[in-house]
């Protein structure tokens, strides 16, 4: 192999790779994460798997309702609703990351495991 085919292979090897969360901000949508094989830790990874959060799947999403008791106010019939919120991964998660092969490039963070 020459010299230009390996660089363009250890560039393909960083293009997708996975990593453990090591920081995440909410409200902005991003996290750090660490690679093993490099002990390398991100800058801020833009979260890029969207998809709301289901709390259970195969079965309907309801909202919660609790029956009332002694007759009290505090104790009247009362129903919870469910919230659902974007999927963030948690510290220590494993996810999968993609980077744009470019020097300085963006990365994401696609997926969780």
């Amino acid at each position: 192999m020459d010299e230009s085919t390996d660089n363009v292979l250890n560039l393909l090897k960083n293009i997708v790779r996975v990593a453990t969360v090591t920081a995440v901000n909410n409200e902005e949508h991003v996290a750090r994460v660490k690679f093993k094989d490099t002990a390398y830790t991100s800058d801020w990874l833009r979260v890029l798997d969207n998809r709301p959060f289901i709390p259970w799947y195969d079965v309907e999403q309801r909202t919660e309702y609790a029956a009332g008791g002694s007759g009290a106010a505090a104790y009247e019939n009362h129903a919870h609703p469910l919230e659902i919120n974007q999927w963030m991964p948690v510290v220590n998660q494993t996810v999968l990351t993609l980077y744009i092969p470019v020097d300085d490039g963006d990365g994401y963070i696609i997926g969780g495991m």
